[in-house]
């Protein structure tokens, strides 16, 4: 079970929860005025058979992480679809471990939006991910 020590300051609960995403919880966000910031603290379900964290879960977080970044720069009436993400895994996270998934560049654009997002475990880069978002305007009800 985690502390509050645990948690670094700043970081409450996430509310968007997901089917894909809930046996992963708790996870945390941080909300900044451009982007959103989601994070975990690394535990045996969120690991491969090597004991590390597992590349699919960093890939789901960070995609996660880019699309409410632009969700939160391009406004509520904009549906995001993922049309590429890219991943390079730079070192590993290991159990205990604070993950932080920081979307630092985001172009939004009227029907695509270019992010990148760095992802760190205990402050060390473990990966990078960049993807592009096809934009969709909610229709008028």
């Amino acid at each position: 079970m985690e502390t509050v020590l645990d948690i670094p300051q700043g970081f409450e609960p996430h509310d968007r929860k997901s089917p894909l995403t809930e046996p992963w919880e708790p996870i945390y966000r941080r909300l900044a005025e451009d982007r959103v910031l989601l994070a975990l603290r690394a535990g045996p379900t969120h690991t491969n058979s090597r004991g590390f964290v597992h590349g699919g879960l960093i890939s789901a977080l960070a995609d996660n992480a880019m699309g409410l970044s632009c969700s939160r720069i391009l406004g509520g009436d904009t549906r995001l679809l993922t049309a590429s993400l890219t991943v390079d895994f730079l070192g590993v996270a290991n159990i205990g471990q604070w993950l932080e998934f920081d979307t630092v560049f985001v172009k939004p654009g009227s029907r695509l939006c270019f992010t990148q997002a760095f992802v760190t475990a205990d402050g060390q880069p473990c990966a990078r991910a960049n993807a592009v978002f096809s934009t969709v305007r909610k229709a008028a009800a």
